[in-house]
């Protein structure tokens, strides 16, 4: 695993629109691995990869007390929301 640079705010990268992920092997685990040991060495609750320049739809977090439940989103969607817009 590697530590990956974040980018910081107002880096014109951070903009970039991300694409789908479309192939499942290993460099995307390689990656879900690199974005995690750099999330929590940040330290961190969440790292999207478009905040490390790779613009996969693609995020880890953990928001567990004992930083030991990570959760992997790939492509996902926001398919409904209450409340104002």
């Amino acid at each position: 695993m590697s530590k990956l640079t974040i980018l910081e705010f107002p880096d014109p990268r951070l903009r970039t629109c991300a694409v789908p992920v479309t192939r499942f092997d290993a460099a995307l685990s390689q990656l879900i691995d690199d974005l995690l040991e750099t999330m929590y060495a940040a330290p961190g609750i969440g790292l999207a990869a478009t905040q490390v320049d790779v613009h996969r739809q693609l995020l880890v977090l953990d928001v567990s007390e004992e930083k030991n439940r990570p959760l992997v989103l790939i492509n996902p969607q926001l398919l409904a929301a209450e409340g104002e817009q």
